[in-house]
């Protein structure tokens, strides 16, 4: 169907995945200023079943699950005990002995390997339904009465990161309003099999107001004005949730949680990187793995870069020496071997619109 649409595919992690249809920009604009459809079977899904479900979370994520009310969505991290980054994900909470989790498709067998290594002296049910279910974000100002058009519930009054479950055009589907570009939109999750029902009735309805498909390119675009983090790039097992600024993710006085001795040794005492954004000063592109400069001394590394529609200007993510990370400061990237000057500055680059 996205050769059909004239989708031009890429290699993402292993997966087939469109990079662009119309382009990058294009989609990029119609997400901002009106709504986009993106598939991201890809994303893994993980299900936490059982009696002492919450206290197995509670354990292995840095979050206080325990203050998660059913229906509740959470932005949390899977840390191992150095408090590097395994994973990010949304913790969907059914009920205390029922949840899902979302997790990045790179790392679906490494999580699960975790969780079960972590699941020794509690007994709960995990299991992976990745291969089973199919995943759609409808994201931009138009999504919302896009959705409402096909669905059986009315999804008008529902919050920012709250999910119900109901029909579209009789499909079973757990509907989200979560999204990675900074736009109001929801996500969708349903049985695979039925992905190609799904997808063309939300073309089918969104016909009228303009929907139009989008790619990786332009996904990877919208997180970074947003400053969301991509695992892989800016979020790895050696890079920590205080080290990411993820340091509001964790809490500390729930108990003991796996990373929570090193997280708290970091928050109280410091750390030798520090992620900050930046936007360029100079005309220039930065990109993943580009040194960052002050004077002569290399100060860190870009871990993620482009040129934003939106501010008409480079902007980036990269990990300095704190010394050199404060707001304001004047730095410079090293751009095929020219230095281009740039300034950090607090992230996100855009502002949200996402409906509370």
């Amino acid at each position: 169907m996205h050769l059909d649409f004239g989708a031009k595919m890429v290699n993402f992690g292993g997966w087939e995945l469109p990079l662009q249809y119309t382009g990058i920009v294009d989609e990029h604009t119609a997400v901002r200023t009106n709504a986009g459809i993106f598939d991201v079977s890809h994303m893994g899904q993980i299900y936490v079943m059982g009696k002492e479900g919450t206290e197995f979370l509670q354990r292995v994520l840095v979050s206080d699950i325990a203050k998660m009310g059913n229906g509740q969505v959470l932005y949390s991290l899977l840390c191992n005990e150095s408090g590097g980054i395994i994973d990010d994900l949304l913790v969907y909470r059914f009920s205390n002995t029922y949840y899902m989790l979302c997790v990045n498709a790179a790392n679906i067998d490494k999580d699960i390997s975790w969780l079960m290594e972590k699941n020794t002296d509690i007994r709960n049910d995990i299991k992976d339904f990745s291969p089973t279910i199919a995943m759609l974000a409808l994201q931009g100002k138009n999504s919302e009465v896009i959705l409402n058009g096909i669905t059986d519930i009315d999804i008008t009054k529902m919050k920012y990161y709250s999910f119900k479950t109901g029909k579209i055009r009789e499909v079973d589907t757990l509907i989200s309003r979560t999204g990675y570009t900074g736009e109001d939109g929801f996500e969708l999750y349903f049985q695979a099999e039925k992905a190609e029902w799904v997808w063309e009735a939300i073309m089918e309805r969104g016909k009228e107001f303009d929907l139009k498909l989008a790619g990786l390119g332009a996904r990877d675009i919208l997180r970074l004005e947003m400053g969301y983090p991509l695992h892989g790039n800016d979020l790895s097992e050696e890079r920590t949730a205080i080290e990411a600024n993820l340091g509001w993710t964790v809490s500390f006085d729930k108990g003991d949680f796996i990373g929570r001795d090193a997280l708290l040794k970091q928050k109280e005492e410091g750390t030798k990187n520090k992620l900050i954004g930046f936007e360029m000063v100079e005309k220039g592109i930065p990109r993943s793995h580009y040194n960052l400069y002050s004077g002569e001394k290399k100060i860190g590394e870009v871990t993620s870069g482009t040129q934003s529609p939106v501010l008409s200007k480079g902007i980036g993510m990269g990990y300095v020496d704190p010394a050199y990370g404060e707001t304001g400061t004047e730095i410079e990237v090293d751009i095929r071997g020219k230095r281009i000057k740039t300034k950090i500055i607090k992230t996100p680059f855009c502002v949200s619109k996402v409906k509370n």
